[in-house]
């Protein structure tokens, strides 16, 4: 039996029935239920998302409702709520109003409205949220509707969070606003909207790296991509490397059938032009071309929890 967690997902999905007609289950950024109501949780734990030598436990709330509305601009939705629940650390003072004004800024900067949660004190901190969102009037954008010869975007540089990282592990000072990314990101809401409404054809927000999140969406459309390394915008510090490989950026790689459709989109809405990075094939490779005019099978490479 295969492990890891994306192996363990796929098992979970064959063993759940079937979500019933219009809507879907396990598999996508969210859930889609009846009406198009979007529903997705994720977990953050001390040690696994965040080290508290590095981000404050304010900036642990913040990211905690940051990355799960990410999921919903993913969609192409708009959130409408979200509670929470947080394991507080034993013995740690003032930890629980520190998390909760992360989680209020969040909620107030990104509009989403925090109705409610449950506290608990355990071994390390963990903060769990759970989100609903609307669906755009088209309809929820799937993983699952790339097609050949569609364009692939992402709506920002990727890698500096992860060069962030490095750097602080080296004992160095990193770039501020790759910093501030690793800390406090910022959802790609108006971004996954404007995608939508421009007809992206699927979409996964970039939580695990490019070549990781890029395979899922490909293995679910049933098609490849021929990305090109010198169009892959790489963040403050980062690497091509870092690029493909770093998770924490949370922005956004969309598929679209019509680039000029989405770059007039984005620009009405006074958003920067997403860079096209490639371009969807038939088969199921992902490949990764270079300047030399030479291309490598792109593996995965990002993060996933180590399930057994």
């Amino acid at each position: 039996m295969l492990s890891g967690e994306f192996a363990f997902l796929e098992r979970l999905r064959r063993a759940l029935p079937e979500p019933p007609a219009g809507q879907v289950g396990v598999g996508d950024d969210t859930a889609v239920l009846d009406g198009g109501l979007l529903f997705a949780t994720d977990v953050l734990t001390e040690g696994t998302h965040f080290d508290l030598r590095w981000s404050t436990p304010a900036d642990v709330g913040w990211k905690a409702l940051a990355v799960n509305l990410s999921d919903i601009a993913a969609m192409g939705g708009a959130p409408r709520a979200a509670v929470c629940g947080v394991v507080l650390g034993a013995g740690r003072k003032g930890e629980a109003d520190d998390v909760a004004a992360g989680l209020v800024a969040a909620a107030a900067e990104l509009g989403c409205a925090l109705v409610g949660g449950d506290t608990v004190v355990g071994a390390a901190l963990t903060v769990t949220v759970a989100v609903v969102g609307d669906s755009p009037d088209s309809g929820a954008v799937l993983r699952s509707g790339a097609r050949p010869g569609d364009s692939v975007f992402v709506t920002g540089p990727l890698g500096g969070s992860k060069a962030a990282l490095a750097v602080l592990r080296r004992g160095g000072e990193p770039d501020p606003v790759a910093l501030a990314r690793l800390r406090r990101p910022v959802p790609r809401l108006l971004e996954g909207r404007t995608a939508a409404a421009a007809g992206a054809s699927a979409m996964i927000d970039l939580s695990d790296g490019l070549s990781s999140d890029l395979g899922h969406l490909c293995r679910a459309s049933g098609v490849g991509a021929r990305l090109e390394a010198a169009a892959i915008p790489a963040g403050p510090g980062a690497t091509v490397d870092d690029a493909l490989s770093g998770g924490d950026d949370y922005e956004l790689c969309f598929t679209a059938p019509d680039p000029v459709r989405v770059a007039e989109a984005f620009a009405v809405a006074g958003l920067h032009l997403p860079a096209p990075i490639g371009t969807v094939t038939a088969g199921a490779d992902v490949l990764l071309s270079t300047p030399s005019g030479g291309s490598w099978p792109l593996a995965p490479s990002g993060w996933e929890h180590p399930v057994e």
